[in-house]
C-alpha cells in the first residue's frame, strides 16, 4: 500500500492588508466621532454682560509693548509701584475717579498687575481695560 501524504499544492496565506485597511477606517471613525471632555475641578457658573459704552475715563494709562507706562499722554518714569502711585493720585481729580488701561496685547504681566497695585494704592477703584472687537 501506498500511503500518501496530504500536501496541498497551494499555501494558504492570509492577506494582512485588508485587514490594516478596515481597523484604520474603524480608528478614523472612532477618532472622529469622540467627544473629548474635559473634567474641572470647579463648577462655575460665569456670569453674563452685556456691551455698554464705556463712561468717559478720567485717567488714561497706556502701557507698551516694553512695559513703559504714560498717563494721559505723558511718559513715565516708573520702574517701581511708588513713582506709577504718585503720579495716578497727583493727576486724579476726586475719589470718584476712574482709570482706563490700554495694555498693548504683548505687554508684561507684570506691568499690566504693577498699574493695577499702583490705582489701588493710589485710591482709585474704578479700573476699566480698553479692548478692541475681533
Amino acid at each position: 500500500m501506498r500511503f500518501r501524504r496530504a500536501q496541498d499544492q497551494d499555501t494558504l496565506e492570509l492577506n494582512l492588508v485588508p485587514l490594516i485597511d478596515v481597523l484604520l477606517v474603524v480608528l478614523i471613525f472612532l477618532a472622529a466621532s469622540s467627544t473629548f471632555v474635559r473634567h474641572r475641578q470647579l463648577d462655575v457658573s460665569l456670569p453674563q454682560a452685556q456691551a455698554q459704552a464705556a463712561q468717559a475715563a478720567e485717567l488714561l494709562l497706556a502701557i507698551s509693548q516694553d512695559g513703559r507706562y504714560a498717563l494721559n499722554g505723558m511718559w513715565l518714569d516708573a520702574s517701581s509701584t511708588a513713582p506709577l502711585s504718585q503720579a495716578l493720585s497727583t493727576e486724579k481729580t476726586d475719589e470718584n475717579s476712574s482709570l482706563l488701561i490700554l495694555a498693548d496685547a504683548q505687554a508684561p504681566h507684570f506691568a499690566v498687575v504693577q498699574a493695577m497695585e499702583a490705582a489701588r494704592q493710589a485710591g482709585i477703584h474704578r479700573i476699566h481695560f480698553a479692548t478692541q472687537a475681533p
